[in-house]
């Protein structure tokens, strides 16, 4: 059973990664502080500390919302199609991929963040290393989800279920970072991710 006292440490934790999402999106890791972060959620130093022992800590957390929050929507809108009937033998898989990414959360404060956390992870090899211990769970959620599509009978891969998933996922993140670059709003964004999704699922299946 959920506690009160659970449900507020839960609330914390959410209201502070959301207020950093916001500032380090806007300032980045280095520029930004846990000051800010906490100024901008409401609350003193002692709650941050009390949820997070570092800025690290809480750029990984948020990674791993980010990456959670995209493959749950992905999850979520094939469960509706597959109940709606939309997921049969002779689908097609193209227009398949882009109707499941125009329903994504993806926007441009989301691109930003992930921007950072690569840097991030470029400059620093620990906090490198616990990103892609991160990026590989989130390759192996959506390899998941395209092993069901192909075990329904939807689809026959030309390579294993997890490199497709990894090209699928480097696809999408540089179409929505240059997306971002060129001034796309969210739902532009999800559009020209999909249709490029679109392009390599029609080279990574048999026909």
């Amino acid at each position: 059973m959920t506690t009160p006292a659970t449900r507020s440490r839960e609330n914390t934790r959410a209201r502070l990664l959301d207020a950093a999402a916001q500032v380090f999106a806007e300032v980045g890791l280095d520029g930004a502080s846990v000051e800010a972060v906490c100024e901008r959620a409401g609350f003193t130093r002692g709650a941050f500390y009390s949820n997070f022992e570092s800025k690290d800590e809480l750029f990984l957390t948020l990674a791993a919302r980010v990456g959670e929050v995209r493959v749950n929507a992905v999850r979520a809108r094939i469960e509706e199609m597959a109940a709606a009937g939309s997921l049969a033998v002779g689908c097609d898989p193209v227009v398949l991929v882009r109707e499941v990414m125009d329903s994504g959360e993806d926007d441009r404060l989301g691109v930003m963040l992930m921007s950072e956390i690569r840097i991030r992870a470029l400059r620093d090899e620990a906090f490198g290393s616990a990103y892609l211990t991160q990026e590989r769970e989130m390759v192996a959620s959506i390899a998941t989800i395209i092993t069901d599509i192909a075990a329904a009978g939807l689809l026959k891969l030309r390579v294993p279920a997890e490199a497709a998933a990894r090209m699928l996922m480097i696809v999408w993140e540089g179409m929505t970072v240059r997306g971002a670059m060129d001034g796309q709003d969210a739902a532009q964004l999800r559009h020209a991710g999909g249709a490029e999704l679109g392009r390599l699922v029609q080279l990574l299946i048999e026909e």
